[in-house]
């Protein structure tokens, strides 16, 4: 052993030898939680766990089991970079519900729709483009850009998403300045974090938008079939083809089988296959073959119902706790489906400072912090509904409610006025949220 590496008291000692991306990656907020919120005495508002317990799980097995027995040397292979015929054209199928005409031959399958966007950001971006996503927008996405040395700059958005005027000044203020603006990323049905909903109209004046100043939109729609209270409104990809559209089965079906897609154009497709095949090979074709079985042997239009029917009563259970329960100045979004509520506390609190008196008042919930990537959300919280059942739901509001009470009341200790941080905190750069 030479002296270099005996006297070396670094904690990594490959710390030098990583690469410059390495920089970008971080610890998603979400994930971080998880620990801490499987503990059963803490109610978790955190995760966005989808509820499976609903589904016939003997009846799906057994048809797995008939599949393994049937055709184990095809399903249990490896596959085309693609992602299996069987399963593409069931997806065109999921995807006409939301008013999508799709060719097989335009999906590509990826490792969840998590997968797709990191392949459509490897495809498109060099260091130092510029990604465009909502205020706020989806953690998962905003590693991803981080990831490959984007920079994200978010667009003002309200209660019904991305403010058009906003975008259009945003990307002539980028273009003036030199940026290379490669893609809007947007989650226009139920939005994560918001919960918020793209109007049709709004939807074609973003996408003309985008169109005129040669900006791709990247839909993201994992949870469009989660509409609670009326027909899903119909996907940008309806009327646009030039729009790249990620889609799931992880929250319609179960989020295990690691099945996502993404259409695209075919000159798009074709990057994106070639992409997948240098990242795995090929898509998970047992849980391709799983899924189409699933898809082909039961009524998942029925499952989907069922869900709804769920998620309606915990959204509307942790609604109805929200007025119950927490104090005046608050305020929060009203979701039309999928799993997210967007709360808005009094000026000068801090949720990632509250976070760990939160935990120990037994709920957790997400900061609104990691929701952008530049310093904003200090005073939100994302409160998901999915998964604890209502009466749990209504435990962890209460617990939250007074954990916000409590901190309030050491603010008018301090005699902090509203908008002014409490003593030891410190206040994000940069404007506060949009979303009230």
């Amino acid at each position: 052993m030479t002296d270099q590496h005996r006297h070396d008291t670094r904690l990594d000692q490959f710390v030098d030898s990583y690469s410059q991306r390495t920089n970008g990656m971080r610890v998603s907020a979400v994930r971080a939680l998880f620990a801490v919120a499987n503990r059963p005495e803490i109610v978790s508002l955190a995760g966005g766990m989808p509820n499976i317990k609903d589904l016939p799980l003997p009846a799906i097995g057994d048809s797995f089991a008939e599949m393994v027995a049937q055709h184990g040397m095809q399903v249990m292979q490896y596959g085309s970079g693609q992602g299996e015929p069987v399963i593409r054209e069931r997806i065109v199928e999921v995807m006409a519900l939301e008013g999508i005409s799709a060719h097989p031959d335009d999906i590509a399958i990826t490792a969840g729709s998590q997968q797709g966007l990191d392949l459509v950001t490897r495809i498109f971006c060099d260091p130092g483009d510029v990604v465009l996503a909502e205020s706020p927008s989806y953690v998962g996405a905003l590693g991803t850009f981080l990831s490959y040395e984007v920079e994200v700059v978010h667009v003002v958005s309200d209660e019904n998403g991305i403010d058009p005027q906003a975008l259009r000044e945003t990307i002539a203020r980028l273009k003036a300045d030199g940026k290379r603006v490669k893609f809007l990323y947007t989650i226009p049905n139920f939005s994560n974090p918001a919960g918020v909903t793209q109007p049709l109209e709004r939807r074609v004046e973003v996408a003309a938008t985008c169109a005129d100043a040669g900006v791709i939109v990247v839909e993201d729609n994992p949870y469009g079939l989660l509409a609670l209270d009326a027909e899903p409104v119909p996907a940008i990809r309806s009327f646009d083809e030039n729009v790249i559209y990620l889609g799931s089965f992880s929250k319609t079906f179960a989020p295990g089988f690691r099945v996502g897609w993404v259409l695209a154009p075919h000159a798009v497709r074709e990057k994106l296959v070639l992409a997948q095949e240098s990242a795995t090979l090929c898509p998970p074709v047992f849980s391709q073959f799983a899924i189409a079985n699933y898809l082909t042997h039961h009524d998942w239009q029925h499952q989907i119902t069922v869900f709804k029917d769920m998620y309606r009563e915990r959204r509307d259970t942790l609604l109805d706790a929200l007025a119950s329960e927490m104090p005046s100045g608050t305020s929060w979004t009203h979701p039309a489906g999928g799993f997210f509520v967007w709360v808005t506390l009094p000026e000068g609190l801090d949720t990632q400072a509250m976070l760990p008196r939160a935990v120990d008042a037994r709920v957790a919930y997400v900061p609104g912090g990691a929701f952008y990537a530049d310093g904003q959300g200090a005073r939100n919280v994302r409160l998901s509904y999915c998964f604890p059942p209502p009466d749990r739901i209504r435990v962890g509001v209460e617990r939250f409610a007074d954990v916000v009470r409590h901190e309030l009341e050491v603010m008018n200790t301090f005699g902090v006025r509203t908008g002014h941080p409490l003593p030891g905190t410190r206040r994000p750069a940069g404007p506060g949220p949009e979303l009230t």
